[in-house]
């Protein structure tokens, strides 16, 4: 009788839950786990935000040269609010971009720094393409001018024969050579560096956009919960 007895305790007792070993196996090893821990700041959106700074910081100096010609200058000729503005989105991605990835969006500060990423860069794109119409025609308009000057400031008109032509009062301007030559050459300059900071912003969009290069997981979830497979979509 002894012998007819099965060893169903030693054989229950000995055999390890099923999907243990996997699950272990995924914990330690898997791709979530292993994207979770790599640094943005070592991949290609980091070299969008260090242009961003240095057009931001290149875009506030040349402004802030225009501004030394003649104090009389206007805000939207002297754009250095732009550069500004860049600098704060540049020092958001930053933030965004030197920080760990979380594999999922449970992490709301990692959500929120790149939601307002991405509105900060589709605002610097429409105030680069403003400050370009405003530089754009401020170079026209200044090409056009004649300039004289009276005491220490220098009047300029578009067409000395028309008594009711607008004129240009530039005060603190000794040499009306700067309004002539110099004026023109940092607004062509404004032009060119706001471009790029336009297609910068718009890269930088982009990438928010389209989850591609920052690895940011923002798809279903496959297989078992355990594993923790992600797909991207």
């Amino acid at each position: 009788m002894g012998s007819g007895k099965s060893p169903v305790g030693s054989s229950g007792g000995g055999n390890a839950p099923p999907g243990n070993g996997k699950k272990g196996k995924a914990e330690t090893g898997g791709p979530a786990v292993e994207e979770a821990q790599m640094c943005c700041g070592c991949r290609f959106p980091l070299l969008v935000t260090l242009l961003q700074l240095l057009l931001g910081i290149a875009i506030a100096g040349v402004a802030f040269l225009m501004m030394a010609i003649s104090p009389s200058l206007l805000a939207r000729e002297t754009p250095h609010w732009a550069g500004i503005i860049m600098c704060v989105v540049s020092l958001l991605g930053f933030i965004l971009f030197c920080i760990t990835r979380v594999p999922d969006e449970r992490a709301s500060a990692q959500f929120i720094t790149k939601l307002l990423y991405f509105l900060l860069c589709t605002v610097g794109l429409v105030i680069s393409v403003l400050v370009i119409a405003f530089q754009c025609h401020h170079f026209a308009l200044s090409k056009g001018l004649t300039c004289e000057e009276i005491g220490e400031d220098c009047m300029c008109t578009l067409d000395l024969e028309d008594p009711i032509a607008r004129t240009f009062n530039y005060s603190g301007v000794t040499d009306c050579s700067a309004i002539r030559s110099t004026l023109p050459m940092y607004n062509l300059l404004q032009m060119v560096l706001n471009l790029a900071q336009a297609i910068v912003c718009l890269v930088g969009a982009f990438m928010i956009w389209k989850h591609r290069y920052q690895v940011f997981f923002a798809g279903l979830q496959t297989g078992s919960p355990s594993a923790q497979q992600w797909q991207k979509v």
